[in-house]
């Protein structure tokens, strides 16, 4: 058996078995790997360890890998930092159920992306201590996850203009087809694209903006990977904000 020590952010968890579980991971020394744990669900004593696997809980573990067996094992593993709102906050608790979701459908290279990694890790904890400005975390998130899978857009932005989904470019002139973003979310995008999260609260956005602009970001992440138009925490975030 081989051990390893790595960091992960939860991105899935499917019942195994009456006592066990499989767990997906956004890992740094891996990209997503899947993770056997036996036990979990048992009255031994072992079930605080479910607390562990919510959605993009932060993990420090040491892992196990054999080429006997299909999944990786966990020999150790707790908390990567202390959550200090996430879990209790039920604004910040939708975003991160859909933040998980939206890496669970979109990543799946089994190899280490120290960047994309980073952002997921350090999003988690500025989500988590964030005081203002919670409404618009999600738009910020998805804006610069798409910076990160390689769909940026390709030029720089101007007043006025419309983003052309099809060619990755801001233009001035509103595209023939339909594949593309209103002004206004135009706008949005170029603001959130590289934004401190820090100032998410300076960024007045109303209601409307935000259902449009979030549906804006999906048909575009969704134009180049289908797996996001199943993505059903959508639904619960247009409730809450």
């Amino acid at each position: 058996m081989k051990t390893y020590k790595g960091r992960g952010v939860v991105l899935h968890t499917l019942k195994y078995g009456d006592s066990s579980m499989v767990v997906y991971l956004l890992t740094d020394v891996g990209g997503r790997r899947s993770y056997m744990v036996q036990g979990v669900r048992s009255r031994s004593g072992r079930g605080s360890k479910l607390a562990l696997f919510q959605p993009v809980f932060p993990v420090e573990f040491e892992g196990l890998e054999s080429s006997r067996q299909q999944m990786h094992r966990f020999r150790e593993v707790r908390a990567g930092f202390l959550l200090r709102d996430l879990p209790f906050d039920v604004r910040k608790s939708t975003i991160a159920l859909f933040m998980a979701e939206v890496l669970y459908r979109l990543v799946r290279e089994s190899e280490p992306n120290e960047a994309l990694f980073d952002f997921v890790w350090n999003s988690v904890g500025a989500l988590d201590t964030m005081e203002e400005g919670v409404a618009n975390f999600h738009l910020w998130f998805l804006a610069n996850l798409s910076r990160l899978l390689g769909f940026f857009p390709g030029n720089d932005y101007a007043e006025g203009d419309w983003f052309d989904i099809r060619e990755g470019l801001y233009t001035a002139v509103r595209p023939l087809h339909t594949s593309y973003m209103t002004q206004e979310c135009s706008r949005i995008l170029d603001a959130l694209t590289g934004r401190d999260v820090r100032t998410l609260g300076a960024l007045p956005l109303r209601r409307e903006q935000r259902v449009e602009f979030l549906q804006a970001m999906l048909t575009y992440l969704g134009y180049h990977l289908d797996a996001v138009s199943a993505v059903q925490s959508v639904h619960v975030l247009r409730e809450v904000f």
